[in-house]
Parts: C-alpha cells; structure tokens; sequence
C-alpha cells in the first residue's frame, strides 16, 4: 500500500485542523485514541515558512502518522516552497485552506475568500503538486458569500481537479465573509449536506470528505453509507474526544475495540514528562485534555483540578494524579457531571 492510498484511507474518519487547539500536544493525545484517524495541524501559513522561517511550527512526534499539514496562502510559487519544507519534515499529506473565513486570514487574501477565485487557487494547487512527494489536498467550503453554492462548487472541484487535486474536504456550509463572525458562521446559514453528497455523484473520481456540524459516529457512518469517502469532525472530537475517538477504529475502521479513557491518561504520562523535562508547561498539554470525562461522575472536578492547578509554576504529574482522583472507578453514565 502506498503512502497516498493509506492516508487516504485514514481519511475516513479525520479531525479537522483547529487554530489554537490541535498542536502536537492535542495530536499525540488524540493519536492515543485513535491509531487509524487522520490528524491535521492548525494552519501554517506559507509566509510563516518560507519568509518567516517558522520551521519550528512543523514540529510533531513520529507517532502522530498518519498526519497531515493544512498551510493557508495565495502565492503560487511561496506555497510551493512551503510544501517542500512540508515533505521534508515528513508529513504524510499536505492541504490547502480554502475555507477559514476569519478576518486575519482574509487580509492575507488566502482561506474562504479565494473561493471567489478558482483559477488563483488551481495555480496554487498546481504548484504544490509539482514540488509535493505526498497528496496535494483541498479544504474548501461550498461558497462564500452571495455565490450561488450549487453553481460555483461544481465549477471549482473541476477547476482545481484540471491542476491536479483529486481529494477534497468539503464544509458543508456557505462562508459568509461579510457581516457575521466565524462564530456566527458556525450555525448561519443552514448546512446543505445534500450538496456534497450530488458532489461526489457528478464527480465519482474524486476523494470527497464531509466536514460541519458533524459530532457523532452515526452520523459519520450515515455519511459513509451514502456515498462518500470520508468525513471530517471537528470541535466534538476536542471537546468529546471520548465518545468521537475511543470508538473510531472499532465503529469506523473495522478494528479491535476501544481503550478505556483511564488507559489513555497512562499513556500519556510518559509524554507529559518528558514535557516536563525538557521545560514545558504542564497545563500546555492538559488544556486538551479537559474533555476526555465528559459525561461522566467527577468530570467537573477532573476539569477544575487541571484547570485550576496546571498552569501553575513547578505543576508536575501530581496534579494530573490528583484530577483522576475525581473519576477514577466511576461507572460512565449519561449523565455529566
């Protein structure tokens, strides 16, 4: 099996990159959970690479494979060089951000905004692809704006697909650059998952993951069934990671059944101190662990105890010891706590 083929499989079942929250710190931890996902980074964008010099960004463990790096950019020949920085780093895809719809990645006129521009982000892509030893993929939404989603998203997947990228990942809501706020954009306007599913219909070569509002395994698997080839969670797999993760590669891959979350926490003790040694902070790395008990008794004070106690100088592993404390032999219920 070649790399691109494995990762696409992975690809079945993905955490979307999340500015802020999926470092490699929040990406060991959900690799722990899931060995068959695949994980993103939070963006990087290629004038940080390539200007900047920020190789330090690209950082991860070697036990995050299958991992991929989103880049965020509009400059055809920066791009590239920042995707070579990427594959020399070793990632195993690398993917272009046609989606975020935040004020400072339209300043950089690179994210949702180059909707409006397909033949600007096929240049992109062109480039990326020529330099790339990995699969050149696409983040994208399907339309920003005024567009008319059911007119250009047909016009974009083949613009882009003529320069070479056949694996998008498409947000099944319209970015809506003016007037709300990405946050407001969570919920407005309304999904149109039925759009990405006519997608991968009319085009049936095509790599197409499903990504928004999506927070659940029967939800992913429902998307699975219909058609298409992979489906992308966000904010359910950091906040949930539990009830999204744990069950992954058993309910989506087909694999053995799932760790217990206690096991999980174990395994990341050896990590967090080896943090901790090199001069880490102990909360840099808990701060992503505050929902692995949701839903559970004690899982309030698992979150206060880390929240509370972690970002304090000198906090070590007995912080960690004493937040389980909270949870330890605790049946799981339905209920939170």
């Amino acid at each position: 099996m070649t790399q691109a083929t494995e990762t696409r499989a992975a690809a079945r079942l993905s955490v979307a990159p999340m500015m802020d929250w999926t470092d490699r710190h929040c990406r060991y931890l959900h690799r722990l959970m899931s060995a068959r996902a695949l994980l993103y980074t939070e963006m990087v964008t290629s004038p940080a690479l390539v200007r900047g010099k920020a190789r330090h960004l690209l950082r991860f463990d070697p036990a995050e494979h299958p991992v991929a790096v989103q880049l965020g950019g509009s400059d055809p020949i920066e791009l590239a060089a920042a995707t070579r920085i990427c594959c020399d780093e070793g990632y195993d895809e690398v993917n272009l951000n046609i989606g975020c719809p935040s004020d400072r990645v339209q300043s950089g006129s690179f994210g949702a905004v180059l909707m409006e521009n397909p033949a600007l982000v096929a240049d992109c892509c062109a480039e990326m692809v020529a330099t790339s030893d990995v699969e050149v993929t696409v983040k994208c939404r399907i339309g920003v704006d005024k567009q008319e989603p059911r007119e250009i998203l047909p016009a974009f997947l083949e613009t882009v697909r003529a320069a070479g990228v056949t694996r998008f990942t498409i947000h099944a809501r319209k970015a809506w650059l003016q007037g709300l706020s990405p946050k407001e954009n969570r919920d407005v306007p309304p999904l149109d998952y039925n759009l990405v599913l006519q997608m991968k219909r009319e085009f049936p070569d095509l790599h197409i993951s499903v990504n928004g509002g999506i927070s659940t395994l029967d939800q992913a698997r429902g998307f699975l069934d219909a058609g298409l080839d992979g489906v992308m969670i966000g904010r359910a797999a950091y906040h949930t990671p539990d009830a999204v993760l744990l069950g992954a590669d058993q309910e989506i891959f087909g694999g053995a059944g799932r760790k217990t979350t206690f096991r999980v926490v174990e395994e990341m003790r050896p990590y967090i101190a080896r943090h901790l040694a090199e001069g880490g902070r102990l909360n840099q790395i808990t701060r992503h662990m505050l929902g692995l008990f949701a839903g559970r008794p004690g899982a309030r004070g698992w979150r206060r105890t880390l929240s509370e106690g972690a970002h304090k100088d000198g906090a070590g592993l007995e912080v960690l010891d004493a937040a389980l404390q909270h949870v330890q032999d605790r049946p799981k219920t339905a209920e939170s706590a």
